[in-house]
C-alpha cells in the first residue's frame, strides 16, 4: 500500500510540473485498477485531461472499475468518438453496469455512439430484471460445435480469445446452440489434434437460466468453486455467462443489504458519504416508525400490569436487565440461524432440531445467568427472597423463550418469502422485550400477590 502511495505521489507531481508525456508512459503501465484508483485523487478539473492520456484499451479497462460519479462526469466530458472508444472496447456486462446507473440522457448519448449490433445487446441486457442472472452475465465468452476438431478449436480459441472475457472454460454447442458441454482449456491444450471436442467435454453441465436470482447464482459459485458459469434460456440454448468477479460483486451487495436490513435499516446502493440527509432519512425513518409502534406493545403489558408494580415497587428496578438480556438472547440466535441459512446449512425441514437445540442452549445459559443474578440480588441489592426468585427465574425463563423465537423468526420469514435478515437485532429485540414483560409480570403475580 506504501508502494502504490509513493507512486500516486510521483504521478501526481509529474502532473503538476507539466511533464505529460513521462506521465504518460507511467499511466499506461499501471494496472486498470490502480489506474481508476489514481483518478479519485485527481480533481475534477484534471481528471479529463488525464483520461485521455491512456490507450483506446486502457481507457476503457480502467473506465469499468472506476465509480459512477466519475463515469458520469467523464461521459458528460468527452466526446462523441472517444465514448464509441469505450463502448466498443468494454466487455458487454460493464457496459451495461454504467449504463444502469447513468441518468436517462446520458445513456441516450452513450447507445447513440453503440454500433447498432452492440445497442441491440445493450437494450437486450437492460431489459432483464434486477438481480436476475441475464442481468448481470457477459456474452464474451469461447463456444465451440461439438463436431469440431482440437485443431479447429484452437484455431477459433487464437483467433477470437483475446477479446473474450475468460477463455478457462469453453463451451460446446449444437447445432441449435443448445448447450451441451464444457471444456476446460487444460483439456483442450493436452489433446491431439485430431480428437473432436464432443468426445473431450465435460457433459455433465450446471448451469442456470436467464431469470434466476443473483443469489442463487452466488450460491452455485460458492458450493461449487466456479470462476465461470454458463447460462440458459428456457429453452436451454447457452446465451452467455457469469464470471466469478461479476459475482463477487453480487455477494458484497447481497451482505451488504443484509446488514443493512439487520440494523433496521433500508437497503440502498449508494456510498455513505455519497449519499444525502433526505435518503439517509428515508431509509431509516419507515423501521423506526415500525419499531416504534411495535414498542408501544411493551407500553401496553406495562400498563396493564401496573397493579404489580404498585404492590411490589421493587419489581419496576429489574424490567430494563430482563429485557435487555432477553433482546441479548434473541439476536444471538437470530444471527447465527440467518447465518446458518445464508450458507446453506439450515433449511425450513430443520426448524424442529434448530428449535430443540436452541431451547437447550437456552436452558443453559438462562440456569446461569439465573443463579449469578440471584447471588447478585442477595448480596448487593438486599431484596426479599420472593422478590429475588421471581427476578431470576424470569431471567431464566426469558433466556429460554427468547432464544427460542430468535432461532424461529428467521426461518418462518423465509418461509412466508421475507428476507430472513430482516428478523434480526432491532426487531427480534422489540418483540423480545414484549414477551419478557410478560414472563416477568406473570411470575411476579404469582409469587408476590
Amino acid at each position: 500500500m506504501d508502494d502504490m502511495e509513493a507512486l500516486y505521489e510521483n504521478l501526481l507531481e509529474l502532473l503538476n510540473e507539466g511533464k505529460i508525456r513521462e506521465l504518460k508512459n507511467e499511466l499506461n503501465e499501471l494496472n486498470s485498477y490502480d489506474t481508476a484508483e489514481f483518478f479519485e485523487l485527481l480533481p475534477d478539473e484534471k481528471k479529463l485531461i488525464v483520461f485521455r492520456l491512456l490507450t483506446k484499451d486502457n481507457a476503457a479497462e480502467a473506465f469499468s472499475y472506476m465509480d459512477y460519479d466519475l463515469q458520469e462526469h467523464l461521459i458528460r466530458s468527452i466526446s462523441d468518438n472517444e465514448i464509441r472508444n469505450i463502448v466498443d472496447e468494454m466487455f458487454i456486462d460493464d457496459t451495461v453496469d454504467f449504463l444502469s446507473e447513468l441518468p436517462a440522457n446520458l445513456v441516450t448519448k452513450v447507445l447513440r455512439n453503440a454500433d447498432e449490433s452492440k445497442r441491440k445487446l445493450i437494450n437486450q441486457f437492460l431489459n432483464y430484471p434486477d438481480n436476475s442472472a441475464g442481468s448481470i452475465m457477459t456474452i464474451e465468452f469461447v463456444q465451440f460445435h461439438e463436431d469440431m476438431t482440437v485443431k479447429r478449436a484452437m484455431e477459433q480459441l487464437r483467433a477470437t480469445g483475446v477479446n473474450k472475457e475468460t477463455i478457462y472454460n469453453c463451451y460446446v454447442v449444437n447445432s441449435k446452440r443448445v448447450l451441451m458441454g464444457i471444456l476446460p482449456l487444460r483439456t483442450l491444450i493436452l489433446a491431439k489434434d485430431d480428437e473432436i471436442v464432443k468426445d473431450l467435454m465435460e457433459d455433465r453441465v450446471i448451469s442456470v437460466k436467464t431469470l434466476d436470482d443473483q443469489e442463487e447464482v452466488a450460491e452455485i459459485f460458492k458450493n461449487y468453486n466456479f470462476i465461470s458459469l454458463p447460462v440458459v434460456d428456457n429453452e436451454g440454448r447457452l446465451v452467455g455467462i457469469i464470471t466469478v468477479d461479476d459475482i463477487m460483486d453480487v455477494i458484497d451487495q447481497e451482505n451488504t443489504e443484509d446488514f443493512e436490513k439487520m440494523a433496521a435499516l433500508l437497503p440502498s446502493e449508494d456510498e455513505y458519504l455519497k449519499t444525502s440527509v433526505y435518503t439517509l432519512t428515508k431509509n431509516r425513518l419507515p423501521w423506526l416508525m415500525v419499531l416504534m409502534i411495535s414498542g408501544t406493545i411493551s407500553a401496553a403489558i406495562i400498563s396493564h400490569y401496573q397493579y404489580v408494580l404498585t404492590s411490589v415497587l421493587a419489581l419496576s428496578a429489574y424490567m430494563t436487565i430482563l429485557t435487555g438480556t432477553g433482546g441479548n438472547s434473541g439476536s444471538q440466535a437470530s444471527t447465527l440461524i440467518i447465518r446458518g441459512m445464508a450458507l446453506g446449512e439450515i433449511e425450513m425441514k430443520d426448524i424442529f432440531k434448530v428449535i430443540w437445540k436452541e431451547v437447550r442452549v437456552g436452558l443453559l445459559c438462562g440456569l446461569a445467568l439465573g443463579a449469578v443474578n440471584f447471588a447478585r440480588l442477595f448480596i448487593f441489592d438486599g431484596v426479599s427472597i420472593a422478590v429475588n426468585i421471581a427476578v431470576s427465574l424470569t431471567m431464566a425463563a426469558v433466556v429460554v423463550v427468547a432464544k427460542a423465537i430468535g432461532c424461529t423468526l428467521p426461518i418462518l420469514a423465509k418461509r412466508v418469502g421475507f428476507d430472513p435478515a430482516i428478523m434480526a437485532g432491532p426487531l427480534i429485540t422489540t418483540v423480545v422485550d414484549a414477551v419478557s414483560l410478560l414472563i416477568y409480570f406473570n411470575i411476579a403475580s404469582v409469587l408476590l400477590l
